[in-house]
């Protein structure tokens, strides 16, 4: 399974263009609400999640996203349980993805120490002691996949899908997609 965390303020575009790229690869992802159901984007666009935080089942996680937006990024370092989940899936060799200022979050945990990784720009001195990777939409480093910002989302979502699915399954729905 692989679960996706809206916090309030989350970046629209960060997380649907990833969670439709991942369900046309046929990858099982449920969006889950931090403070609830409803949740409430950046720009007012207000998203019904699939569950919400006390339903997530970590036993079967295969991968945890991590959306960017301040204000989501906001609601889920204040939220012990959806940093829980985020520690877990690192601890527990799952895949942990996060885009734009998602990878922070990441960073205050110490996840992207001493890896590859990419953030939004101007957020690099906010990313503990990662090797900052420039100029690219996404960045794989073994179990982590970070992501630039939300014009880098369709890139970000095909670097999950190849994580998940393989390369070859990517280049497919990138096709179907029709990207020039």
């Amino acid at each position: 399974m692989v679960y996706m965390l809206l916090g309030t303020g989350f970046e629209e575009t960060e997380a649907i263009a990833p969670l439709d790229l991942l369900r046309r690869a046929d990858v099982q992802v449920l969006t889950v609400g931090v403070e609830g159901r409803q949740v409430r984007g950046s720009h007012g666009i207000v998203v019904e999640a699939d569950i919400t935080l006390p339903e997530m089942d970590l036993t079967d996680l295969e991968m945890i996203i991590l959306p960017g937006g301040m204000g989501g990024v906001t609601t889920v370092r204040g939220s012990q349980p959806a940093m829980d989940a985020l520690r877990f899936a690192w601890e527990n060799g799952k895949y942990v993805a996060a885009i734009c200022a998602g990878p922070t979050v990441l960073a205050d945990m110490g996840i992207p120490d001493g890896k590859n990784a990419t953030c939004y720009p101007g957020l690099e001195g906010k990313m503990g002691s990662a090797h900052m990777v420039p100029g690219v939409p996404a960045v794989r480093d073994g179990m982590l996949i970070t992501g630039t910002a939300a014009g880098c989302s369709v890139p970000f979502g095909l670097a999950l899908v190849a994580a998940l699915k393989g390369q070859e399954t990517a280049d497919k729905v990138a096709e179907e997609f029709v990207i020039r």
